[in-house]
């Protein structure tokens, strides 16, 4: 997404509670070392290896390469990293370096404000040859906003439905700029989840809607529960989310306040025991609903900066407008978890990646909401 200036204070605490019930230009590399993983801790439960710019305001085969929204790991281990301004880019998951690009477009020929990504493996399709089976990429834009199967050369295979509510207006309840945004495949391939950016009006509570699909015969997706999570703050929205293996999510919430920077926090949330909120019009304070409960993992601020600079103010030089995140792995009981800024394609932002160690199990209290 293309961030907009929030005009909020540096003071902006937390936003009031509601009455539901919460049921290369640089690479900064470290060690290795067990002492140097700890000495970069973010959190108890997060730490960050490294970082790189080396894609920073730089091309490939005409196209510039930044403004990334989201990343996914590839079938052939590669990563698929999709700019919100309709290009999709391969890259090579050691090196950064993009292999192949590729224009998505909608139906009528035109970009798309493209921000969650999934790549689709199937069981049930097979290629022309009844080999393997054919992954597609199931991709998110925030226009309309709406979710299209494309096939790895761009080609449009399919559109999910969309609840009317989640249009933007005036078809709709959503703004412009605050839908879909992040886009995540739970625990089987069964459930699709996407998370919207913002609330929808009408929500006074301020929590925003994580829609859901269930996949049918045919490999089509049919609308199933929603829920209710939560941001911190007014000004703090959700760009990302990615499914543990256990059924739990990884939430990012960012936000941006002029003359102070970028506030980006990762979550450990949970949506099993949350209320379907597909038939509640409003979130306004009903008692008896159950939001995501959430956990909060670390605040990106609070990382070592590991030698980063800013462009612009930040709270910590490391800090960019984080968009993107992706589970590249598991090591030593410990998620390896990807995470880009979009630069929006702005001389005052950098287009950076950053490598993290979370461990999803921390001895942390839940942030619930009660009234």
């Amino acid at each position: 997404m293309r961030l907009r200036t929030v005009l909020a204070t540096a003071t902006a605490g937390l936003a009031a509670a509601t009455c539901l019930t919460a049921a290369g230009p640089a690479t900064a590399v470290s060690t290795g070392t067990t002492n140097s993983r700890t000495s970069n801790a973010c959190s108890s439960a997060v730490s960050i290896d490294r970082f790189s710019d080396a894609l920073d305001k730089t091309t490939y085969d005409g196209t510039f390469v930044g403004n990334f929204s989201a990343l996914a790991l590839d079938r052939d281990g590669s990563l698929a990293a999709l700019e919100d301004r309709s290009s999709l880019f391969d890259l090579n998951a050691k090196t950064l370096q993009p292999k192949r690009v590729v224009h998505l477009a909608d139906e009528n020929g035109a970009d798309l404000d493209s921000e969650g990504l999934v790549v689709d493996l199937p069981h049930a399709r097979t290629d022309s040859r009844g080999g393997t089976p054919t992954a597609t990429l199931l991709i998110t834009s925030e226009t309309e906003p709406s979710i299209r199967r494309y096939s790895r050369d761009g080609r449009i295979l399919d559109r999910l439905p969309v609840p009317s509510s989640l249009l933007v207006a005036p078809a709709g309840r959503a703004s412009s700029n605050l839908t879909f945004e992040g886009l995540t495949l739970l625990p089987g391939g069964r459930t699709l989840l996407a998370s919207m950016e913002g609330p929808i009006a009408g929500d006074t509570s301020g929590a925003v809607r994580f829609q859901t699909w269930t996949r049918t015969k045919g490999d089509h997706f049919r609308l199933a529960a929603q829920y209710a999570y939560k941001p911190d703050a007014s000004f703090l929205g959700v760009p990302e989310v990615q499914a543990l293996p256990d059924g739990r999510l990884l939430v990012l919430e960012r936000g941006f306040t002029s003359g102070v920077g970028n506030t980006v926090r990762l979550y450990l949330a949970d949506p099993r025991h949350a209320t379907d909120t597909s038939g509640i019009d409003h979130l306004t304070g009903r008692p008896g609903v159950r939001l995501i409960k959430k956990t909060l993992l670390a605040d990106i601020a609070d990382c070592p900066s590991l030698g980063a600079t800013a462009k612009q103010p930040q709270p910590n030089p490391l800090l960019d407008n984080i968009e993107g995140m992706v589970i590249t792995g598991r090591e030593k009981g410990a998620y390896k978890v990807l995470l880009v800024s979009d630069d929006n394609q702005n001389a005052v932002q950098t287009t950076r990646f950053y490598y993290l160690r979370v461990r999803t199990t921390p001895a942390f209290r839940s942030s619930e909401a009660r009234g």
